[in-house]
């Protein structure tokens, strides 16, 4: 594993990625953060070591290395799920990547549907808290402990301070910025009347198909992280519709140019 990831490590840095302050992760429909990258560097999924292939059409597939507000960042231009296919180890594997590169804070945004109906589509959530239900960890592997503490501490899984930081340039913004829990599913599926009820009562408020992982091995790797949900449409049981994914890209896209002034502001500040 460990080699897996110097090998990784040694083909980006020579091709040109320099040490990142910032690691980010894109989600779905969410690139137009990097229209305001200075890009020094850019490298396809496929053409780096050991990554994982985005296959999903609407995820692109770089890493990318610049500089924005000033900071040198790497950005992961799409993500991988585990309804692609691929194990927890591959979906967290940039993230321990990005981590060798030099990475000190991580930045998440991801696309979801909120269960929380005083949400609306096109709002942002802060991540407050999260709740697990895709089966698995991706620290649940034999050897973990040489890459770090096996018994991950998740008391407070998503960085106060930078999550202080997000909603004080919300607010400064005039940015509509909600907080809650994020339910992470396996997906792709999307869920039933029944599935978006127990998703209430056990207190979620948005639900998607990633970012626990990645959060989860940031903590592992004692990166502060925090991250940003875009609600892109409404689990209502009472008054289900059938989800489209070009609304769902719609209403991303439609948030996409606060959660973009939000991300910039925070690199500002920290």
């Amino acid at each position: 594993m460990t080699d897996r990831i110097d090998e990784s490590v040694e083909f980006l840095k020579e091709k040109g990625f320099g040490e990142p302050e910032f690691g980010i992760i894109l989600g779905t429909g969410l690139g137009k953060l990097l229209d305001d990258v200075e890009i020094e560097v850019q490298a396809s999924y496929n053409h780096i070591p050991y990554f994982p292939t985005a296959t999903v059409e609407f995820h692109k597939g770089k890493l990318i290395y610049g500089t924005l507000q000033g900071r040198k960042v790497v950005i992961m231009q799409g993500r991988f799920h585990l309804y692609e296919g691929y194990s927890l180890f591959d979906v967290t594997y940039p993230v321990r990547v990005m981590k060798r590169l030099g990475i000190q804070k991580l930045l998440v945004s991801n696309a979801s549907g909120a269960i929380n109906l005083d949400f609306k589509k096109g709002e942002l959530m802060l991540i407050e808290d999260h709740i697990n239900l895709q089966g698995g960890s991706p620290l649940a592997f034999h050897g973990v402990e040489k890459l770090g503490e096996r018994f991950v501490d998740m008391s407070e899984p998503y960085d106060a301070k930078m999550n202080a930081h997000f909603e004080e340039a919300a607010k400064n913004n005039d940015i509509k910025l909600h907080k809650g829990v994020y339910a992470s599913v396996l997906g792709p599926q999307l869920e039933t009347r029944a599935e978006y009820r127990y998703l209430k009562v056990i207190g979620a408020d948005a639900v998607g198909m990633s970012t626990v992982p990645e959060v989860i091995v940031a903590n592992h790797l004692n990166i502060p992280v925090s991250a940003i949900s875009v609600i892109t449409d409404q689990g209502d049981p009472d008054n289900l519709e059938k989800v489209d994914i070009q609304d769902i890209l719609a209403m991303a896209a439609k948030a996409e140019p606060d959660m973009v002034k939000l991300f910039k502001e925070l690199l500002k500040k920290l």
